[in-house]
């Protein structure tokens, strides 16, 4: 049988309401739990990270195959892995450079959703810079001394670890003396803050280190070369991409099946702007086809990363604005449009700023001198 169809059959047999409804929400700890019973069921039949090595859990699924367990999952309303950041980013670079005691130890238990992980990237002066973290750790002993600040940490409230990214040579050049350590966030010392957004939700957090001690063993890849651990971190999208313009394109079937937006669409200004809307989405599908196959062939994409990313938050913002004129004012006073409207807001700051991605394009896709 070949994957599409096996998975299909599986999502078909497998995928209750229960699961479906679960998926539409924010990860709480009112959520956690039918979503980790669903996370068990996923791994342990092979189809929560199929990317992954075999060795590790997955099916070592090549670029068309996990393009279509991407277009599965959505056609099927089911949600992934509850570790959605630890599966795609975090995971790869333990692959990549862990030891074999680390590798054996957070895995297996990360695709299972086991153990929930975050991300300790950006601070308060360091967000889409990550170089200019300051966040320290002084290698004291057998193990490492932490001292600073988090922010935007996703799961932060609910997770139990953190690939958290230090400055552990000052003196160094700021894309150099960085490091990686593998913390457990209930190590004394450790402070977690929850940030509440204005959706009313809480989906991040806050984190503070003072005087955290983290063993040696906790460093993943080598003294000072975090940056590398992150760059590869970063560069694992691959057919993850698909996720946003599938998710657009079920949030746009969503909208025109709303009973108000039948009589809105008799105007033809807003035929035109869902037509406007569609055409954005339909644009995302074929760049995102056409960077896979680059892949594919071994090409480098260059900024297709960038590109997807603008193109995913033009039309995101886009789609919200067109709710709200479609469905009248009411609907962003309460509901799930309401709340579209608000986060829609934030796609212009998640997975690096509109700014710095237009500077990436424009510096390294067309070559323009920088400032």
């Amino acid at each position: 049988m070949t994957f599409r169809p096996e998975l299909r059959d599986w999502l078909s047999a497998h995928v209750t309401p229960e699961v479906v409804e679960a998926g539409r929400r924010p990860v709480t700890a009112g959520t956690l739990e039918p979503l980790h019973a669903w996370n068990r069921e996923l791994a342990d039949a092979g189809w929560a990270a199929p990317a992954w090595p075999v060795e590790h859990g997955g099916r070592a699924a090549g670029l068309d195959e996990q393009v279509a367990y991407h277009e599965e999952m959505d056609a099927a309303g089911a949600p992934g892995p509850i570790n959605v950041i630890g599966v795609s980013n975090i995971a790869p670079a333990i692959m990549a450079y862990g030891t074999e005691k680390q590798k054996t130890r957070f895995l297996r238990p990360m695709l299972r959703g086991d153990e929930i992980w975050s991300q300790g990237m950006s601070e308060p002066d360091a967000g889409s810079d990550l170089a200019s973290l300051r966040t320290r750790a002084v290698l004291e002993g057998d193990g490492f001394v932490v001292n600073g600040q988090k922010t935007w940490n996703s799961l932060g409230h609910l997770a139990d670890w953190c690939q958290l990214y230090v400055r552990t040579d000052p003196d160094a050049p700021k894309h150099q003396g960085i490091s990686c350590l593998l913390v457990d966030l209930r190590t004394p010392g450790i402070e977690v803050r929850p940030l509440r957004t204005m959706t009313g939700e809480v989906s991040f957090s806050e984190l503070f280190f003072s005087d955290v001690r983290v063993p040696r063993d906790a460093l993943l890849g080598p003294l000072h070369k975090g940056w590398m651990v992150a760059m590869t971190t970063l560069s694992h999208e691959r057919a993850g991409v698909a996720r946003l313009h599938l998710s657009l394109g079920r949030k746009l079937d969503a909208l025109l099946a709303e009973p108000e937006a039948a009589a809105a669409l008799r105007d033809p200004r807003h035929r035109q702007r869902v037509a406007q809307v569609w055409s954005q989405i339909a644009c995302m599908r074929w760049t995102t086809g056409r960077s896979l196959a680059q892949l594919g062939l071994g090409e480098p994409t260059g900024t297709a990363g960038s590109l997807a990313k603008l193109a995913w938050s033009r039309a995101d913002q886009a789609l919200a604005e067109l709710a709200l004129d479609l469905l009248g004012p009411s609907s962003s006073l309460w509901g799930e449009w309401a709340r579209n409207l608000a986060a829609s807001r934030s796609t212009s700051i998640a997975g690096g700023t509109t700014e710095i991605n237009r500077d990436i394009v424009a510096e390294h896709g067309l070559g323009l001198p920088r400032d």
